[in-house]
């Protein structure tokens, strides 16, 4: 078992009883699953850029990415219906927690002048986006290897009911949020 799961359901799920005053233990919020996107407009112009992507996607998140394709034919960016302009992966159960400890205690105090991630990125249903400038703050991508700095986006799903609930679930679970 992953070690953070071990540590959700042995020290978080008690706080998290405590704090909301659960009757049922099933009413406690989790982490349902992560999704991991990087959108590639320059794929238009290059569209070798969706390998690395790719490659690169896998690397980080230990799953294979599916390509996402467009929907619609837009002119003025030169982008045809069915042309390949980024990646996503879904990471579930063991594998979303491993992502998701090396995203706190690895990834994340990585970043240039790093003071914590905004607490508002919440939708109003207990679900939480961040946006990454670069790859490279993954310890499994080489430097030396990259031929182009990509951005992504991380959208943490859990079952909470609303923002704050899901805002101590993730404080509780080691996210860094500012003050």
């Amino acid at each position: 078992m992953a070690r953070l799961k071990e540590y959700y359901l042995k020290t978080v799920v008690p706080a998290l009883v405590k704090e909301f005053d659960y009757k049922n233990p099933m009413q406690v919020p989790k982490m349902e699953k992560i999704v991991v996107n990087m959108g590639l407009g320059e794929a238009i112009s290059n569209v070798k850029i969706i390998d690395g992507a790719v490659q690169e996607m896998a690397m980080i998140t230990g799953q294979k990415p599916v390509v996402t394709k467009a929907k619609k034919s837009i002119a003025t960016f030169k982008l045809r219906q069915g042309m390949p302009i980024g990646c996503s992966v879904t990471l579930r159960k063991d594998v979303m927690y491993e992502f998701f400890d090396r995203l706190v205690n690895v990834a994340l105090p990585k970043v240039r002048d790093f003071r914590g991630i905004s607490a508002s990125a919440f939708d109003g249903r207990g679900n939480y986006s961040i946006g990454l400038h670069e790859q490279i703050i993954f310890p499994e991508i080489e430097y030396d290897k990259i031929e182009k700095v990509k951005g992504m986006n991380i959208t943490i799903v859990t079952s909470a009911r609303t923002d704050e609930e899901a805002r101590v679930l993730l404080r509780l679970m080691g996210v860094p949020f500012k003050n």
